[in-house]
């Protein structure tokens, strides 16, 4: 059933999800419609950092969404403000006025987005009311081991207790331990754009270990929306560059789910570059196949994977993914190459960065979370041309 939002908002009460939800629990608006009317169906949310660009999709997405209800929003620089004054593309909806953090009242919350910073949110969490079922946007607990934290974000981890309650939010791949989840690390947008095609192909040895190769692509929404000289205009336009040459911390966030789908090291080769666009991610992979392995043995176990997903799809034949094709929306697409080198193969993935690599999969999450079908209030298709 349902929890009520008297049910999950009770401050007695550490909330665990209990409803089981097949990946074929799909969303049904006319249900919906009648669910949303029902007293205490409604979930309030809160979403904090809401003035940069993941907190503003997950503002745009939940204005299509049937049962979340936003009732606090924070952005510290921003505190006192209207949010349409903040992004007057969505001065339609009716919302409250931005607070700081530090005077955010959570007491007539159940669930909260956490879009704040890198480096910022473990403290930030830590303080937050046992109440509260959290989605985690920043990248402060997708790694397990905290001494790997430290070495690749120059800091110890401020919350290590937190760090073992935290579940690993690729919804596709871990769903059953994100319905019974607090607390959900919601995934970087390259690793999910990788992980999705390469995860099952790893766990079923397709593919050989080594000499994995990933050339990947981002708009520049990826960096945020802080003013950076290396992100404005004249530095960015007619132009693309490599960047984190191997020491992006997408990495060994990459390698920690490579890993656990072999159960032995992996080690990648990994190379993003920033595109002159606003949004959209590109990860062209290349693989060494397995012994006796075809090209079309790849596609044709992801095929079966994805059989039935919402959100993950393939293309048929010699189609190749683009950015364009999922601008917008919560889709993942994907098709599998054979390389002109014997014994290789090519995979492409895309994704919209905002949306599947971000606000689109963090509504994912707490949907599973909150019990409710998995796709609810996602439904946008992709916006194109």
């Amino acid at each position: 059933m349902l929890k009520t939002a008297q049910q999950v908002g009770s401050l007695s009460l550490r909330v665990r999800g209990s409803v089981a939800s097949s990946p074929r629990k799909l969303f049904s608006p006319k249900a919906a419609a009648g669910a949303a009317t029902k007293s205490g169906d409604r979930v309030r949310i809160a979403v904090l950092g809401a003035s940069g660009y993941t907190g503003a999709e997950i503002v745009r997405i939940l204005a299509n969404h049937p049962q979340f209800e936003i009732k606090v929003m924070t952005a510290d620089r921003k505190a006192g403000e209207q949010f349409g004054s903040v992004f007057p593309h969505l001065i339609s909806q009716d919302l409250p006025s931005l607070v700081a953090v530090k005077d955010a009242d959570f007491s007539g919350v159940d669930a909260v987005f956490c879009c704040l910073p890198h480096g910022t949110t473990q403290e930030i969490i830590k303080g937050l009311p046992r109440h509260l079922k959290i989605v985690d946007l920043s990248a402060d607990f997708r790694l397990r081991d905290i001494n790997e934290y430290a070495e690749w974000y120059g800091h110890s981890h401020r919350a290590p207790e937190l760090q073992e309650e935290a579940v690993y939010g690729l919804t596709e791949l871990h769903r059953d331990d994100i319905r019974n989840a607090r607390l959900v690390e919601n995934p970087g947008c390259y690793p999910t754009s990788i992980q999705l095609p390469l995860v099952p192909l790893v766990k079923a040895k397709l593919i050989k270990l080594t000499n994995i190769i990933i050339d990947a692509k981002s708009g520049v929404s990826g960096a945020g929306r802080g003013a950076k000289e290396a992100n404005l205009y004249t530095e960015i336009a007619e132009s693309i560059h490599a960047y984190g040459i191997t020491s992006h911390r997408h990495v060994p966030e990459i390698e920690q789910g490579l890993t656990d789908a072999a159960e032995s090291k992996v080690t990648i080769s990994f190379t993003p570059h920033l595109m002159c666009m606003k949004r959209g991610m590109q990860s062209t992979m290349y693989v060494e196949l397995a012994s006796g392995v075809t090209a079309n043995d790849l596609y044709e176990h992801l095929k079966s994977t994805y059989e039935g997903e919402e959100f993950v799809k393939l293309l048929h034949g010699s189609k190749a993914p683009h950015t364009s094709h999922v601008a917008g929306s919560n889709y993942c697409i994907m098709n599998v190459f054979e390389d002109r080198i014997p014994g290789r193969a090519i995979i492409i993935s895309v994704i919209d960065n905002l949306v599947k690599g971000a606000s689109g999969q963090a509504v994912q999450n707490l949907n599973l979370m909150m019990g409710l079908p998995e796709n609810m209030g996602l439904q946008y298709q992709p916006l194109f041309p």
